[in-house]
């Protein structure tokens, strides 16, 4: 593929599509606009259709070996020539055949691409084809020519990502080494319109714009939210893939996305799963009827689908330490005392940077009383923050109280074993049943040096313990928050 470095001028959708259209992949390009121009309703079609790719040995046995899968073969008898095939398949199937085809091995046999450039656009090729398989079997119900239109709009419905990616160009390299370091997908697609002067998603329409693709795919780029069966079909086949693809699956997500499926379907969650699983394995033959084996490993995993996905929405979130997270807060937390920002701004900060960076179950900023012989929460996080805002109110009037020590102090406190007698001396009936009883930890909240509340953390919820590593890292987010409130409001 070609490898340039592009003026920034030039950069952009127009340039882009036409690059794509022109020198990554005109196959794909003149074979789809051929395919667009043929009527459908003309039986003469279905020659021109055959005699168009007869010259193409590759693409010829691509079709015939998909044609005689369990995909298409419905039973009849061998298929040896792409005419049978257009006669027995029909226009619809065999043009989503020839465009499937094409389009796997334009992308796949792409040169020149880095490793890390060519795992990318084989895992979203295999999510896209995924996703298209599940698209057409939401519309079994429906009529074939509609099942093949959601087909083929699925499978391309991220073809501008998947083309840039096949393009090997030192754009490609350095976007994928500036993506690899975001934290979110907000910050990965502000990067990308960056880089490329466009969105994915525009760089989409503007192939199916210029390709003359078909106007379902062009819908559901355009809106996809509207209600018809077959752009929700697409938008939630996609939702679904993706989801499955991620390292770590949100259930609730998952959970959610199923019913609005099922809804649709008129059907149970169990029913649906039972028909997605199904229709897994269906794409791994079908893939390697493509011959496009090398995607297998990289679908979507079912496995998510056995599992029961409302227990696991309702068991507590066991957050682990993320050194992503906590350097990505702590970089904001830097911001914060350049810019002086609000006090609720470096407090909000610094507990999401303990809540998903140290790993806690949940954390909170305790304020002093004016009388200063009460602590009371003044922003919490995590599991059961409400129950916690509303609860943990902590006195300070008791002889010997461990809150009282670290104010005093004015130094932070590891709590590893609640249980021990040095700590359980230090704590009345009251505090024992509020803290966690596997450890937790305390840190003086300091404005010039003078204490104004206490950053309180545990794992109560998951009844995890707390190490030295998990206090030191949860020390650095203090001590931070601290210089950035002096700075903001100090005098």
């Amino acid at each position: 593929m070609t490898k340039s470095t592009v003026h920034p001028k030039s950069k952009g959708i127009d340039y882009w599509t036409k690059r794509i259209s022109d020198q990554e992949m005109p196959a794909l390009c003149s074979t789809v606009k051929t395919l667009e121009k043929l009527a459908k309703d003309d039986v003469s079609s279905l020659g021109i259709l055959g005699k168009s790719v007869m010259h193409d040995n590759a693409l010829t046995s691509r079709i015939l070996r998909v044609a005689n899968s369990a995909t298409y073969s419905k039973g009849h008898n061998q298929i040896t020539t792409v005419s049978r095939a257009t006669v027995m398949l029909g226009f619809d199937n065999i043009r989503s055949i020839c465009i499937t085809a094409k389009l796997l091995s334009s992308l796949l046999e792409s040169e020149g691409l880095t490793p890390n450039v060519y795992q990318r656009l084989l895992k979203l090729m295999a999510r896209a084809f995924q996703a298209a398989m599940l698209a057409k079997m939401m519309l079994r119900d429906h009529d074939e020519e509609l099942q093949e239109e959601v087909f083929i709009a699925s499978l391309l419905y991220h073809l501008g990502e998947s083309a840039f990616w096949s393009t090997g160009s030192d754009e490609a390299i350095a976007l994928d080494a500036s993506t690899s370091q975001c934290c979110d997908a907000k910050e990965e697609k502000a990067i990308v319109r960056e880089l490329l002067g466009t969105s994915f998603n525009m760089l989409s329409q503007g192939i199916a714009r210029a390709w003359g693709l078909g106007e379902v795919l062009q819908k559901a780029l355009n809106s996809p939210d509207a209600r018809t069966p077959e752009i929700r079909s697409i938008f939630l086949s996609n939702q679904i893939c993706e989801i499955l693809t991620q390292e770590n699956p949100s259930a609730s997500e998952l959970q959610h996305n199923l019913q609005q499926t099922a809804n649709m379907l008129e059907i149970e969650v169990d029913e649906l799963k039972g028909r997605m699983i199904r229709c897994s394995k269906a794409t791994k033959k079908l893939a390697e009827a493509y011959g496009a084996k090398v995607l297998v490993e990289y679908l979507p995993n079912p496995k998510m689908l056995t599992r029961d996905l409302e227990a696991e929405i309702n068991k507590p979130i066991a957050r682990m330490p993320n050194m992503n997270e906590q350097l990505k807060k702590l970089r904001a937390l830097t911001d914060c005392a350049v810019t002086n920002a609000d006090f609720n701004q470096v407090l909000t900060i610094t507990l999401e940077g303990i809540l998903m960076g140290v790993g806690v179950d949940r954390c909170g900023v305790l304020l002093l009383s004016p009388n200063r012989k009460r602590l009371q929460p003044r922003v919490v996080l995590g599991e059961g923050a409400e129950q916690m805002k509303s609860e943990f109110i902590i006195s300070l009037e008791q002889t010997a109280c461990l809150f009282s020590d670290s104010i005093e102090l004015k130094q932070s406190m590891f709590i590893d074993e609640p249980s021990v007698d040095k700590w359980l001396r230090y704590m009345n009936d009251d505090l024992k049943n509020k803290v966690s009883a596997t450890g937790f930890m305390l840190s003086p909240l300091i404005v010039e040096k003078k204490v104004i509340g206490i950053i309180y953390a545990d794992r109560a919820i998951t009844a995890r313990t707390l190490g030295q590593s998990e206090f030191d890292n949860f020390t650095h987010f203090t001590q931070l928050a601290n210089l950035c409130l002096t700075a903001a409001l100090g005098h």
